[in-house]
């Protein structure tokens, strides 16, 4: 292989459109680029999808080049790029909720095999971050817990499920991004805990995924000064990778970043300074999501950077070699099946049918109010939703116009649902608060309420007068409640996603039990 060749084997590049652009086919073929990340942006459906996949393995293939990586970020819940046409499993909280390692297991294979009939081998999950800091922006429900022991188990289970589906599965965000208060997508978070706490916290699911042969582990753009007192993004910190996660860990997978335009990278230190400083810490696959001319002068300048000795290239060819090692190990060679031999596997109703269920085992009651529940076709009910069209930097999807009010309008003749923004106004508290007064019942459906304090506001302020009649359902964030802790009834859904309105609409009518338990602690609510 030329060194142009080389380089290009240590990049993975994202690209606009549902079709191969000009830009992305110019990066396989004359950057011999190692592959390629969809995001919503890439997706109409999954006919689509394995259709794109076939066309830019022929590219690689007419180049001459090794098969491509093709990588997804489909955790599952709130994190995923395909959404319809294929089985959208529940996301890390609501499984932790669950608590069914198996299931956990089996959602893992169901969602892998569908990835790989699409042509997608490499999935950037599970989330095997340890959620302990409950104000976490970026994080969250995308954890399957507190407790560092019972992230291990279940992520090792995923973890399983997609590997035995032939997905190299990508554990994240190493050394651990539970603790940040601060989204790398916009800033530099820095973690202040020492070596010894993190052994004995973050990294210990990590030590379980090693254990358990991941294909590959993605480091957090996170600054960790105990480990590196240049307070330098784990990414770029020789520390954190060679010496900890290689050396002291054992780790000799594929070692990946996180997308190097978010803000933590972008804003410090530029693309071209970024890309050389991951290789020389000791990173084999360096993710550039956006922008053609960002990937471009990178991969320019981590190739002028050996011709100038700076990085020597030894080091290039032991990074090709794991990037090659494990494309081999995971038959990227083969050819993908016609569409019409993968279409009846995709979504099928079977695999939906597990989907449900674990999300049905998710819905968690944390406490409820005499009376309340169920709803009932006598109630007259006020049902207050927050517009589920809302995205974060790790989210990057646009939800569909699904509401709680979809499934139960039916069923409940005297329901009115109102749909309010993220942010409501005080003009339209005022009103909600006023069309209240009317009605026998009151169920709020927030979604990030510790973020938004005016959601918080109504809730209390509806709570203030209308006392026991009013019920809280949280649609993403558990620790909603200690915005309003007076709300005496309150339920968890950790996403909102369809399946997961769905189940909560079954709980609310009555038609099942809420046997979901707590995997983090709320207030006076203990961990079960």
């Amino acid at each position: 292989m030329s060194l142009q060749e080389k380089v290009g084997q240590l990049f993975v590049a994202g690209f606009h459109g549902t079709a191969p652009s000009e830009e992305i086919v110019k990066l396989i073929k004359d950057y011999h680029i190692s592959g390629v990340i969809y995001f919503a942006r890439n997706v109409e459906n999954p006919k689509q999808v394995h259709a794109l996949s076939k066309e830019l393995q022929k590219a690689a293939k007419d180049a001459g080049a090794a098969p491509l990586f093709i990588s997804i970020d489909q955790e599952g819940g709130m994190v995923a790029r395909i959404t319809e046409g294929v089985t959208l499993s529940p996301g890390n909280m609501p499984l932790g909720a669950g608590r069914d390692v198996e299931t956990v297991y089996q959602l893992g294979k169901v969602v892998g095999t569908e990835l790989r009939l699409l042509g997608i081998n490499m999935n950037y999950a599970p989330c095997i971050d340890v959620n302990n800091n409950p104000l976490n922006p970026v994080i969250g429900v995308r954890s399957y817990g507190e407790s560092a022991e019972f992230v291990a188990k279940m992520g090792v289970q995923a973890v399983k499920g997609f590997q035995d589906a032939n997905v190299s599965a990508v554990v994240k965000h190493f050394p651990g991004h539970g603790d940040t208060s601060v989204d790398s997508h916009l800033d530099l978070p820095v973690v202040h805990h020492d070596l010894k706490r993190l052994k004995e916290l973050e990294l210990i699911p990590f030590y379980e995924a090693f254990k358990h042969g991941v294909d590959a582990v993605m480091v957090a753009h996170v600054a960790f000064p105990s480990i590196d007192p240049e307070k330098v993004p784990s990414t770029l910190s020789r520390k954190v990778v060679t010496e900890l996660l290689r050396g002291e860990m054992g780790y000799d997978g594929v070692v990946v970043t996180d997308c190097m335009e978010m803000n933590a990278i972008i804003d410090y230190f530029g693309i071209e300074e970024a890309a050389i400083l991951a290789i020389e810490a000791g990173i084999d696959q360096v993710l550039i999501s956006h922008t053609f001319e960002r990937q471009t002068s990178a991969i320019e300048a981590v190739i002028k950077a050996v011709e100038l000795g700076r990085i020597s290239l030894e080091h290039i060819d032991a990074a090709v070699e794991r990037v090659l090692t494990l494309k081999k190990a995971r038959n990227l060679q083969e050819g993908l099946h016609e569409w019409h031999d993968c279409e009846s596997e995709i979504g099928t109703s079977s695999n939906v049918e597990l989907a449900q269920t674990a999300s049905e085992a998710s819905i968690t009651l944390v406490r409820e109010s005499v009376g309340l529940l169920p709803l009932t076709s006598k109630d007259k009910i006020l049902l207050i939703s927050v517009d589920p069209y809302v995205t974060s930097g790790a989210d990057e999807t646009l939800y569909s116009q699904v509401t709680i009010g979809s499934f139960l309008e039916g069923k409940l003749p005297n329901l009115t649902e109102v749909i309010i923004s993220v942010t409501p106004e005080e003009e339209e508290i005022e009103k909600l608060l006023l069309l209240a007064s009317g009605v026998d019942k009151v169920m709020v459906a927030t979604y990030q309420a510790v973020q938004h304090d005016s959601q918080a506001d109504l809730v209390r302020r509806l709570v203030m007068k209308y006392g026991d009649k009013v019920g809280v359902i949280a649609l993403r964030s558990p620790y909603d409640v200690d915005k309003f802790p007076e709300v005496s009834t309150y339920i968890l859904t950790y996403e909102s996603r369809k399946l997961a309105l769905q189940s909560v609409s079954k709980f609310l009518l009555g038609e099942m039990e809420a046997k979901g338990k707590l995997p983090i602690t709320l207030g006076t609510a203990q961990v079960n």
